[in-house]
Formats: structure tokens, C-alpha cells, sequence
């Protein structure tokens, strides 16, 4: 095969790609090498002849199998971490996960009629003072509150 590096250029122009995904049909490689207008390597990429290979990307395959390791635990290690325990999770974070999940309950509690509106709401107050480290600690209270009403 002689140097076909003109038209190779030329085909990129034509499909607008790089150099290097042109592929020229090796059967064809004499009709390619007698096309030295542009006009010539379009009808040739109509026929077939040049063709733009498809771009390469970067596989999620071993990011999904990573991902799926560490929803168990695994590779989450003392070697692996980065930071304090405050950064992977702030505290913030974590006070909302845990007052939402106290306040939803809160208020099944009140519409299911296990709380009336003013004990929800002398709950709610001590929630957002931060009396209750979770949803268990605030139900045992609940019951004591209760217990004491009685």
C-alpha cells in the first residue's frame, strides 16, 4: 500500500474526525488512492470504502464491580479513607438524617392517635433541642411522658 497519508487527512476533514479513526477498506486501497479530491473520498464514504471507527471510551465496568464491593463494606478500610469521620460524614449531615426520621415518626404517633397534639408538639421542641439520639430513644420517652400523664 502506497502513502494514502493525504487522503487520510482529507477523510478526517470530510467526516470530521481525527486522523486516527479513519479506516480505509484494505480491498479498496487502490480505488482510495486514486481519490485525491474531496469530491471523490465522499462518494467512497458513501460506498463504504472510508469509514469513521467509533470513538473509544472508559469503561464503568470496574467502577460498577467497585461500587458494588463497597455497598457491602468492602474496600472501605482504615488504608482507604481520607479525611476525618466528620468530612466523609458531617455532623450535619447526620442531624438531618435523624431529626427527619423523628419528626415522620412524630407524626404517625400523633395521626394514629398514640400522641395527642400537645405531647407531639412538646416532642417536637425537644427534638429540635436535640434531646433525642433516634427514633428508639424518642419512642422510649414517649412512653415515660406517657407514663407519667397517667
Amino acid at each position: 500500500m502506497s502513502n494514502l497519508s493525504n487522503q487520510k487527512r482529507l477523510a478526517a476533514s470530510v467526516l470530521s474526525c481525527g486522523v486516527n479513526r479513519v479506516w480505509f477498506d484494505p480491498e479498496r486501497a487502490t480505488d482510495v488512492e486514486g481519490a485525491i479530491s474531496r469530491d471523490d473520498l465522499r462518494t467512497l464514504i458513501k460506498e463504504g470504502v472510508i469509514r469513521a471507527r467509533p470513538k473509544t471510551g472508559v469503561s464503568r465496568g470496574r467502577a460498577r464491580e467497585r461500587d458494588a464491593k463497597r455497598s457491602y463494606g468492602h474496600r472501605r478500610g482504615p488504608g482507604k479513607r481520607r479525611g476525618a469521620a466528620g468530612a466523609r460524614r458531617p455532623s450535619k449531615t447526620q442531624w438531618i438524617q435523624r431529626i427527619r426520621a423523628i419528626r415522620k415518626t412524630m407524626r404517625a404517633l400523633r395521626e394514629e392517635g398514640k400522641i395527642d397534639p400537645h405531647l407531639y408538639r412538646i416532642l417536637y421542641r425537644k427534638a429540635a433541642g436535640g434531646q433525642f439520639r433516634s427514633v428508639a430513644h424518642m419512642k422510649s420517652q414517649v412512653e415515660i411522658l406517657q407514663g407519667k400523664g397517667k
